[in-house]
């Protein structure tokens, strides 16, 4: 028994030593220590699920020439204008990196659009209003970022 309580006294004696040695950085020793402990989630490199990137905040006028193509896309695809329709999904993507490229994409596409025929009389209607709605839609965000010198009235 009184082994016993030698050994406790010297484990205390010991103990306190090393904290008077310590001194005053004991708080960050601490704090050190407790960083050290086993984190209590699986670190993400051993995660099986994706996180999903959020876009930043889209400029409204920016919504507007993406939602625009979207529609001139997907009606140009149902009307058999796989090519124009792939160039300018391609080109409403490259918006989102770097928007003035995309937006002179869009351009150069649109002029492609005016060499466009399609047979019935209201779907050349529909192309002409798609398109027009698109062309409107790309001038804002010109002028919005100042990219093309336009005449003022």
């Amino acid at each position: 028994m009184l082994e016993a309580l030698v050994g406790v006294m010297v484990g205390l004696l010991v103990v306190a030593g090393i904290l008077v040695m310590i001194g005053p950085n004991l708080r960050v020793a601490i704090r050190r220590l407790r960083s050290v402990a086993i984190p209590a989630k699986v670190p993400s490199v051993f995660q099986s699920q994706r996180r999903e990137m959020v876009p930043p905040g889209l400029n409204p006028k920016t919504q507007r020439v993406l939602v625009a193509a979207a529609r001139l896309a997907n009606w140009m695809r149902t009307h058999g204008q796989e090519e124009l329709s792939r160039e300018l999904r391609n080109a409403a993507a490259r918006m989102a990196g770097n928007e003035p490229a995309g937006l002179y994409a869009l351009q150069t596409t649109l002029r492609k659009l005016r060499a466009v025929n399609i047979d019935e009389r209201g779907d050349q209607g529909r192309l002409k209003a798609l398109a027009n709605e698109l062309r409107v839609a790309v001038q804002d965000r010109f002028e919005q970022l100042e990219l093309l010198p336009f005449k003022r009235p």
